[in-house]
């Protein structure tokens, strides 16, 4: 039976599977799931259309599922889907998301959401994200796998932020940031590829000098964005490791980050 603390007030059509713990002063509505071995601190507030997976940790002060911060939402059925063993730490602020969109913002799995940072309405989120303190997405962006966002980093609505991707702190996004590269500054600008992370991660040596290499391709060599792709893609048939960048670069997004 779930381990709820007497001054949490759990609605009666809320679903907690057997071992979820809901801490003190918590809320949690009637349209809300909670996966196995789930842990909920005190004073959370979990409300919406609102599903979390399994051995998700919530701290103090975090609010999920509420309704999104856009002039456009009516009140529509929209949702909010979280994977298993995420965190979100003090003061998290996850919003549902728009019938305007995809009506659903969605968090993988493994992802770490340090204090203060927020995800706007029909945000997709991968695997193994780390966002730091303040960090904070506006609507409609998406955050590939294992990309980290420094404390303070911005993201404007509709970017698209590649896999294995580092945002410096303090980054302000206004564009679409490739797979394994770093940016920094306001606007971001390209500073290299995020070469500790991928070794961090097992790419071999011979994967991270072909993504060097990538990265030259698209920003030393003068090449228009369609040829640079073009060169990538016959590389990438002999080093799959590039096959994201490929298909990053061929989906239409709000220009490269150059």
């Amino acid at each position: 039976m779930a381990r709820i603390h007497a001054s949490a007030l759990v609605d009666a059509g809320a679903r907690l599977d057997a071992d979820v713990e809901i801490g003190p002063y918590s809320i949690v509505g009637p349209e809300v799931t909670i996966g196995a071995g789930t842990v909920v601190g005190p004073h959370v507030v979990l409300t919406g259309r609102t599903t979390l997976g399994a051995r998700n940790r919530v701290f103090q002060f975090a609010s999920i599922g509420e309704v999104p911060q856009d002039r456009k939402y009516g009140g529509e059925p929209t949702t909010t889907t979280i994977g298993d063993d995420n965190t979100f730490r003090e003061f998290v602020s996850i919003h549902a998301g728009t019938a305007q969109d995809r009506g659903d913002t969605a968090i993988g799995n493994g992802n770490l959401f340090l204090a203060y940072t927020h995800v706007a309405h029909d945000c997709a989120i991968g695997h193994w994200t780390t966002f730091s303190n303040n960090a904070q997405i506006a609507g409609h962006v998406t955050i590939g796998d294992w990309v980290v966002l420094g404390a303070y980093a911005g993201v404007h609505q509709f970017c698209r932020i590649g896999a294995h991707a580092m945002l410096a702190a303090g980054s302000i996004v206004l564009q679409d940031v490739p797979p394994f590269v770093t940016v920094a500054g306001y606007p971001a600008k390209p500073a290299g590829t995020n070469n500790e992370g991928l070794r961090r991660r097992g790419f071999s040596a011979a994967e991270i000098l072909a993504v060097r290499r990538a990265y030259k391709t698209i920003y030393r060599e003068g090449l228009s964005l369609e040829d640079a792709r073009g060169a990538l893609a016959a590389t990438a048939v002999t080093t799959p490791a590039l096959a994201p960048l490929v298909a990053f670069l061929a989906e239409p997004g709000r220009g490269l980050a150059r």
